[in-house]
């Protein structure tokens, strides 16, 4: 794997983790950001799933709504 990083964000890490492995701190953050992409992916997709399965869901007038509302009070 072959990146740039800016000289700024370069000091700052090396400042912040100057005590720890650096290969393993980058390493759990990459493992870290493949994670959320998986979940952000995950998430995308279940709403995808979610608008089109309303679609398939009969309309329910504002009266519908109200009646079942009243039903339950009883």
């Amino acid at each position: 794997m072959n990146f740039s990083v800016p000289n700024d964000v370069k000091e700052a890490f090396n400042r912040e983790f100057a005590d720890r492995n650096k290969s393993a701190v980058i390493t759990n953050l990459i493992r870290e950001a493949i994670a959320e992409e998986g979940r952000r992916r995950r998430r995308q997709e279940a709403i995808r799933l979610l608008a089109e399965r309303r679609k398939l869901r009969p309309a329910v007038s504002d009266e519908d709504i109200r009646r079942a509302r009243e039903s339950g009070r009883e």
